[in-house]
């Protein structure tokens, strides 16, 4: 063997993982980054780049070590190359210096040049101090990236232990965030910078753990019960997405056509009788292939991926048993931001609506409910994928347009039977048109209700003006919705060209 051969097994072998360090992941519930990759990735599949990058700081020269605290490289996933990085704990705590930043960068620019999804995973205490500013600058480099990428591969980021300042801005900039209970954090400052500047005193867990962001910032999308769960999740996620914005969604077994009997016994016929929306998405979709984004967030909306017949869609439901399905603006946040990755990747959006309006309340006026309320008209009107609307119960005011509006671009209108398509409820119009009237005689009240709702309360006055396409039964609406679907898998249909828009942020 010679000498030059040598010395390479020689630094091949300091690349492999310390058993020590394995040990203290273990304990705290967590794989090692090579441990995370093997399992994300098909067997074999992993080449790794860039494994003999060190730091570059003579301050920290004795504390060099290659790799410089994160694997980066490609593998695939169910035979379909992505482009990964997993960062190293076990290495000055998965600080982002220098060579550590820079090694994320090149794996996202080839994830770009070649159209694959780019998958983080994430284990980083945030700057690396010791490296002042050149930390900080390519740290800027990965964000860039970030958001050049944007719309044009999938990004998605697992937070498998702490994400501490510089490090979380990544992720936010991802399409998708993974967490773990009790081993996920997420924050700009920790809980002693707090303590020192504000006072409060919070742990973690509160400030920013799993939990934390998943059901009250929104930060997360996603959380799992344990790591291998979570990178299960991430594989799932994948199955329902195109590589990139130039192809369309895999083509699964078709599910077929069937009725969808139940959704009568599902959906009371009474309006102030609620339900779950998540049982008629069971029913009418392809069986156990709903995959919910942001369960826990602003549940008064429930968005997700799922197959109608074998073609992966968006849905995106208002959910009538909290808030009476009102959108608020958590969940005109929730919503907007799905429907515009949908858009961005060539997946269909088809909405399941039985909605009030906006929410009323000063405190949703004082924070900006208009602004943010404008953000689901806004994507939606700029969304170019197929978009269908089918209305269960009713379909109220500003909701109705962001929503159903077929002058608003939605290209298929369905209603039930029971379906109402109003400015507002009966009770609420003619408070407001025949208020003089039930003032002198309030009971009239019940007379003018029965003649609104009649002349108004009902998908035909709609169905005449042409802003309703189908009225159908609920047992047709599976079948219903896969022609409509079918239909519109040619559409083609292009906004006209800009640098871009000024979305109401």
């Amino acid at each position: 063997m010679g000498e030059k051969l040598k010395e390479f097994l020689g630094k091949a072998k300091e690349l492999q993982n310390d058993r020590q360090a394995a040990e203290l992941q273990h304990k705290k519930g967590k794989l090692t980054a090579r441990e995370r990759l093997n399992y994300l990735l098909d067997a074999s599949s992993f080449v790794e780049l860039d494994a003999f990058a060190e730091l570059q700081s003579k301050e920290l020269e004795a504390r060099k070590r290659s790799r410089d605290g994160v694997i980066t490289g490609y593998g695939t996933i169910s035979k379909k190359p992505v482009y990964t990085y997993a960062q190293d704990f076990s290495f000055m705590g998965g600080s982002m210096g220098e060579m550590h930043n820079k090694k994320i960068a090149n794996v996202m620019e080839l994830a770009l040049k070649t159209g694959c999804p780019c998958i983080g995973l994430l284990d980083s205490g945030g700057a690396r101090i010791q490296e002042g500013i050149s930390a900080l600058d390519t740290g800027g480099r990965i964000f860039q990236l970030n958001t050049i990428s944007s719309g044009i591969i999938p990004q998605i980021s697992a937070i498998l232990g702490p994400c501490a300042g510089i490090a979380v801005y990544s992720p936010a900039l991802t399409d998708f965030v993974f967490t773990v209970k009790k081993t996920s954090y997420m924050f700009i400052t920790g809980p002693d910078v707090i303590k020192t500047v504000t006072g409060e005193s919070i742990d973690f867990e509160g400030l920013g753990g799993a939990t934390t962001h998943t059901a009250k910032s929104g930060v997360a999308h996603f959380i799992a019960e344990n790591e291998k769960e979570c990178l299960d999740m991430i594989k799932v996620l994948l199955s329902y997405l195109p590589q990139n914005n130039l192809e369309n969604p895999a083509y699964h077994a078709a599910d077929g056509i069937r009725e969808t009997k139940r959704l009568e016994a599902i959906v009371p016929e009474d309006q102030k009788k609620t339900y779950d929306i998540k049982d008629v998405i069971a029913e009418i979709f392809d069986k156990k292939s709903f995959f919910e984004v942001q369960a826990d967030y602003a549940a008064n909306a429930v968005v997700g991926f799922a197959r109608l017949n074998g073609y992966a869609i968006g849905i995106v439901a208002t959910q009538p048993k909290v808030l009476a399905g009102c959108i608020d603006i958590n969940s005109s946040n929730k919503i907007s931001r799905f429907v515009r990755f949908c858009d961005c990747f060539n997946i269909p959006l088809v909405n399941l609506v039985d909605v009030t309006g906006y929410l009323p309340g000063t405190e949703q006026e004082h924070n900006g409910i208009i602004r943010h309320g404008a953000k689901v008209i806004y994507a939606y009107s700029e969304a170019t994928v197929p978009k269908i609307s089918l209305v269960l119960r009713k379909a109220y005011g500003g909701a109705y347009i962001a929503l159903v509006s077929k002058d608003m671009g939605f290209d298929k209108v369905i209603a039930w039977p029971t379906a109402e398509i109003a400015v507002m409820g009966a009770e609420q119009a003619v408070s407001i048109i025949n208020k003089d009237e039930i003032s002198k005689n309030p009971k009239s009240k019940a007379g003018f209700v029965n003649e609104y709702a009649k002349k108004f309360l009902n998908p035909y006055a709609a169905a005449k003006l042409g802003k309703v396409d189908i009225i159908i039964e609920p047992k047709n609406t599976r079948n219903a919705l896969i022609k409509c679907l079918e239909m519109l898998l040619s559409k083609r249909e292009k906004n006209p060209g800009k640098k871009h828009g000024n979305m109401p942020l």
